[in-house]
């Protein structure tokens, strides 16, 4: 049985701001913009080539506008796509490489964080970073490379709590024996 995640929604706290900001500058198509009651818009916006969107809206969520943190889309450039933003003013990080993939960050005027990856490997939509091996056994990344992942792609998470690499790496080890 196939189950395929289609909506995500992401709190903001100017709709009509948020929505120019994902279709002008961004480029995600405009699916969607129904007001369905005085106190519920729904907008959905999709990225180009992609099966999942987002909504945004009022009535829609409890969540504190900006919170979302690690959202990800993957392209096949991450360089040439920071240009593209960048070109339509969007604030974005320098490119990052990582032994998984090249990445690059940006939020929208909420401060709701999303990571543009153009991964190692890419299979059916989906990235994934094939293991590297040393001597023919599986390496894993370091707890230097996580930790500057994490701190790149969820700032203010990672900045504001301290991450026990050991804890990860133990739990990696022990899901792939």
């Amino acid at each position: 049985m196939d189950i395929k995640l289609e909506l995500v929604t992401l709190p903001v706290s100017d709709v009509d701001r948020a929505k120019a900001f994902y279709v002008d500058q961004v480029g995600f198509n405009a699916d969607h913009d129904h007001r369905v009651s005085d106190e519920i818009r729904f907008v959905q916006l999709t990225p180009p080539g992609s099966a999942c969107s987002i909504a945004i809206g009022t009535g829609l969520t409890d969540a504190e506008p900006g919170s979302v943190k690690g959202m990800q889309v993957v392209v096949d450039s991450a360089a040439e796509v920071r240009d593209a933003l960048r070109a339509k003013g969007v604030e974005t990080s320098d490119v990052m490489e990582f032994p998984w993939g090249t990445f690059i960050y940006f939020s929208d005027p909420d401060g709701n964080a999303w990571a543009v990856a153009a991964a190692v490997h890419v299979r059916a939509g989906m990235a994934m970073a094939p293991s590297p091996s040393v001597n023919g056994a599986a390496a894993s990344p370091s707890a230097a490379s996580i930790s500057a992942f994490v701190a790149a792609s969820m700032p203010r998470v990672a900045s504001a709590k301290r991450i026990d690499m050991s804890l990860v790496l133990a739990h990696q080890s022990s899901t792939e024996a």
